[in-house]
């Protein structure tokens, strides 16, 4: 059995984009929708912002509004993206088959078996 120390800080309060970030996807009027292991938070950001995370190259795009963090994806295929959530059930985003060839390059210098 493993123990492992609970995470006691808010995520709300101290969510930490690179690390806490499974994807975001990105609304009008500046508005994004951060999608976490068993959470979603939406909050609005300048487009400077949103460009720093977005030019970073930890997060890759898979549709037209929806940005993946790299460092979170365990597979990718047949058109899905799974993240690990640390937990049995995984979540997932659709991806196209052109955009889906991008990611698994991007993995592919990272972890040879994620694709």
């Amino acid at each position: 059995m493993m123990n492992v120390a609970p995470d006691n800080r808010n995520v709300y309060e101290t969510m930490e984009i690179e690390k806490d970030i499974l994807y975001f996807k990105i609304g009008k009027l500046g508005l994004v929708s951060f999608h976490g292991r068993n959470y979603n938070i939406k909050k609005k950001l300048s487009k400077e912002q949103l460009y720093h995370y977005i030019a970073g190259g930890q997060f890759a795009k898979v549709s037209s509004n929806c940005y993946v963090n790299v460092s979170k994806i365990i597979s990718v295929k047949e058109g899905l993206v799974r993240f690990d959530c640390g937990r049995p059930e995984t979540k997932y985003v659709h991806v196209s088959k052109w955009r889906q060839s991008h990611v698994k390059h991007l993995l592919s210098g990272r972890n040879p078996a994620a694709m």
